[in-house]
């Protein structure tokens, strides 16, 4: 599994950091993912991973142990 979320699609964000004197060195900004239990739509459970910001929203059913 890639570093994306199943319900939103953010994934990882690339840019530059830059430092005092202005040098620019390339930086990579992962995104807040959680594996989570969640109900699939077509019945049971299954493993997807999700972002913070979705499972805050509540976008997500988790499943009942």
């Amino acid at each position: 599994m890639s570093r994306v979320c199943s319900i939103c699609g953010k994934g990882i964000q690339y840019g530059n950091k830059v430092s005092h004197a202005n040098n620019k060195t390339k930086k990579v900004s992962l995104p807040n993912l959680h594996t989570v239990k969640a109900v699939a739509p077509a019945g049971g459970n299954r493993k997807i991973k999700v972002c913070a910001k979705c499972l805050k929203a509540g976008k997500v059913v988790k499943a009942v142990r």
